[in-house]
């Protein structure tokens, strides 16, 4: 849409941060925004993809789309997460998918700004499932870059899959650097 590509260039022509980015990818993925440590990760995010003409939906908290922001969250591709059920928000996408849905998809997988020793695992389980590559996605504040780095697909070994996630984001701090959770899942205990 022009309206988005004409308010993506005016973000990036003003703003202190630039964007470093590989490539979008030619065919839905699941989107990582990360490390999710301030609301402006959510700006970031819609600015890389609507700059580089990405078609894709995202997740958020369910609080983001009460009253009249509902409409334009749901307008710009956002589809509400009920903290309550997270389960149900994964079968959901995954039958959306199924169903012939083509889009791609941005996750935050620490789900909060703060607070938490491991990501959640939705965006894992949605790849996984529906058979969609993963696009790591950054903010930098260190270097005050942001944009797309590789996009790889999920051998289903989760630890060995995350540690490649880790070694990509490694060196990234965030917006707010002591807010940052490791890329860190539960199941990797189980392993």
């Amino acid at each position: 849409m022009l309206f988005r590509r004409v308010v993506a260039r005016t973000f990036w022509a003003f703003s202190r941060w630039k964007l470093v980015s590989e490539p979008a990818p030619d065919r839905p993925t699941v989107l990582i925004g990360a490390p999710h440590t301030s609301n402006w990760d959510f700006v970031f995010m819609l600015a890389i993809a609507w700059r580089l003409d990405m078609r894709f939906r995202w997740l958020g908290k369910k609080s983001l789309f009460r009253g009249w922001r509902g409409p334009i969250m749901r307008a710009w591709g956002g589809i509400p997460v009920d903290r309550e059920s997270p389960a149900a928000v994964v079968g959901e996408v995954l039958e959306s998918i199924r169903a012939g849905d083509i889009f791609g998809l941005v996750v935050t997988p620490d789900g909060t700004r703060k607070g938490h020793t491991y990501w959640k695992s939705g965006f894992y389980r949605i790849a996984r499932e529906a058979g969609l590559p993963l696009t790591l996605g950054y903010v930098d504040r260190t270097t005050m870059t942001t944009g797309l780095g590789p996009t790889i697909e999920l051998t289903g070994d989760v630890s060995r899959d995350m540690d490649v996630i880790r070694a990509f984001y490694a060196d990234k701090s965030g917006v707010k650097p002591e807010h940052r959770v490791e890329p860190r899942l539960r199941e990797e205990l189980a392993s």
